[in-house]
C-alpha cells in the first residue's frame, strides 16, 4: 500500500507545473489532489510565480505552504488561502486584516474561520465583509 502512496506523489516542481498545465483532465486532477513534498511547494512558489494560485489549490497543500502564500503580492492567491479550511487559526487571523476586501471576504466566509474573528469581522469597513461574517455566525447559530 506504501508502494501505491508513492506513485501518488507529486516529486518536482516541473512535474507539478505540467499536470497543471496539461489538457489531460486525469493529469490535471492529480495537480490539485496530489501530495508534494515541503520543498517542491517551495520551489514552485520560487521558481514558478504564475503557479502560486494553483499551489493553494491543491487540497494537500501543508499549512505552513498556506503561510507562506498568505504574504503573497497576488491578492488573488490570499483569498485562495483565505478559503482553506486547513488554513491554520494565525493565517486567518493575519488574512482578517489584509488590505484587500475580497481576501477579508473570503476569511468571512471560511467555515474554520473563529467565532471571535467573525465577531470582529462584522465591523470591518466594508460592508461585504460585514454582511459575510454576519451570514457565517448566524450559520452556527
Amino acid at each position: 500500500m506504501e508502494g501505491a502512496k508513492e506513485e501518488m506523489t507529486i516529486r518536482t516542481a516541473e512535474e507539478f507545473v505540467r499536470l497543471r498545465s496539461s489538457e489531460n483532465p486525469e493529469e490535471y486532477r492529480r495537480a490539485a489532489n496530489e501530495e508534494a513534498p515541503v520543498e517542491v511547494w517551495r520551489e514552485v512558489i520560487e521558481r514558478y510565480p504564475d503557479m502560486r494560485k494553483w499551489v493553494a489549490h491543491n487540497k494537500t497543500v501543508p499549512g505552513e505552504i498556506l503561510e507562506t502564500l498568505a504574504s503573497d503580492r497576488d491578492p488573488a492567491v490570499r483569498a485562495l488561502v483565505a478559503m482553506k479550511r486547513k488554513s491554520p487559526e494565525h493565517v486567518l487571523e493575519a488574512l482578517a486584516n489584509d488590505p484587500d476586501e475580497s481576501v477579508r471576504e473570503r476569511v468571512s466566509y471560511n467555515k474554520k474561520t473563529p467565532k471571535n474573528l467573525l465577531k470582529k469581522l462584522t465591523e470591518d469597513p466594508s460592508e461585504i465583509v460585514r454582511e459575510a461574517a454576519r451570514e457565517n455566525l448566524l450559520g452556527r447559530s
